[in-house]
């Protein structure tokens, strides 16, 4: 009888850490679905060193242009720029996830420096970044 009682616990808890374990994952590819799209800033909701970043589909107010960039699930990554001429000027790098709150961006050119992106908030409808 205390044989099955101790199975039956340690069943529980084994259970209840793989229940954990999948939540996390869950969670951290429901972010990576969320963050895997092209986003162009909302530089008129900027809140101090937070940039806001809206989806390309967003309904944004007459500007002279808009930056941006697109994440993609194999870790490619576009950064959209503002051309010479006025038009926009992709280029091309990699990303990656840092932690579960930053990814870090490495573009091609090498014209930067590698950086990191800070996630404040991420949904459906607006990403909010801190670069570091």
């Amino acid at each position: 009888m205390r044989l099955t009682a101790l199975l039956f616990a340690l069943s529980t808890v084994l259970l209840a850490s793989t229940c954990r374990t999948d939540s996390k994952t869950a969670f951290q590819q429901q972010q990576l679905n969320l963050l895997t799209r092209t986003w162009l800033h909302a530089h008129e909701e900027d809140q101090g060193d937070v940039r806001v970043y809206r989806p390309n589909t967003y309904n944004f107010p007459p500007s002279r242009g808009r930056t941006g960039f697109m994440f993609e699930q194999n870790g490619l990554f576009t950064q959209y720029d503002i051309a010479p001429t006025d038009g926009v000027e992709g280029r091309k790098g990699l990303w990656s996830v840092v932690d579960e709150h930053t990814v870090r961006v490495s573009l091609s050119d090498k014209k930067d420096p590698d950086y990191q992106l800070e996630i404040v908030s991420l949904d459906e409808k607006m990403l909010k970044v801190r670069q570091k």
